[in-house]
């Protein structure tokens, strides 16, 4: 990605370390962080260090880990954006009429990040909630947003993502997915049984802006011992579909989240 003047390449690398950290790795040495950033172990020893003085990084030892200060960041953004406000309120609806766990997501590269998550708290084995990341391509959302992009999108994303078989029926053939995105788009919807986590049903819906453009996806999730898949699409499509149109007039009147989505997609088509 070409960089104009006023790109400060500290700042960049400061962020690339905050963000190395995962549910994996959530303590490293100093080697470590430089070997999953790519930068110089003298780099990476400078931002640790300058994180750790601002607060947003620990040190245990010769071990660096995250503090909660960075949660100030996500404060920041669920407040600024009025998402309890906009999004949620709609989903705990649906939640109440479905006894589903509902969500919101955007796409975020080849990976569905979930902005808002209402759960029943029935015991799963994927857990999800605010700022969670899941593959694109085993999941509603995912096959809603990615089929509903650009069509030279949709070419790179299956060109060029790797696609991970978490189950024996989660798709991963590029033919298939090519197919399956296509029916997504055509019907409007998509539903996934067992592909992201085996005994886990979804289905998901776009959620629209004035100029046609899919902003986000939202869905209703369950575990298949309650509903299967077709069961699935046909009680919850329309209460989801509603649910959608809700959102979108409510973005209408707060175009500033609708902005923010739009300019997230935007930095992550030019970084492709």
């Amino acid at each position: 990605m070409k960089k104009n003047g006023e790109f400060l390449a500290t700042l960049s690398r400061g962020l690339m370390v905050l963000r190395v950290f995962s549910r994996e790795s959530p303590e490293m040495t100093l080697s470590e962080v430089a070997a999953k950033t790519d930068l110089s172990p003298a780099v990476a020893r400078r931002c640790l260090n300058t994180l750790v003085e601002l607060g947003y990084v620990g040190k245990k030892g010769k071990l660096f880990l995250l503090t909660a200060e960075v949660l100030g960041f996500a404060s920041a953004f669920i407040e600024s954006m009025n998402l309890e406000e906009i999004v949620q309120p709609h989903l705990q609806v649906l939640r109440d009429k479905t006894g589903d766990s509902t969500s919101l997501a955007v796409l975020s590269g080849q990976e569905i990040l979930y902005l808002v998550h209402v759960s029943t708290h029935r015991m799963v084995r994927v857990a999800a909630g605010f700022g969670t990341r899941f593959p694109a391509h085993p999941t509603s959302m995912g096959r809603v947003l990615i089929a509903n992009q650009p069509q030279e999108v949709v070419d790179s994303y299956l060109q060029d993502s790797d696609f991970q078989k978490l189950t024996t029926k989660t798709v991963t053939s590029r033919s298939e997915l090519k197919l399956l995105l296509g029916q997504v788009k055509r019907q409007g919807y998509a539903s996934v049984e067992d592909e992201l986590d085996y005994g886990i049903v979804s289905v998901a819906v776009p959620v629209i802006d004035l100029s046609g453009t899919v902003l986000a996806a939202i869905n209703c999730s369950t575990v298949t011992t309650r509903v299967d898949r077709e069961q699935m699409v046909q009680s919850r499509l329309q209460e989801l579909r509603d649910a959608a149109q809700k959102i979108e007039m409510e973005l209408r009147r707060y175009p500033v989240l609708a902005d923010s989505i739009r300019s997230s997609a935007a930095s992550h088509q030019t970084k492709s």
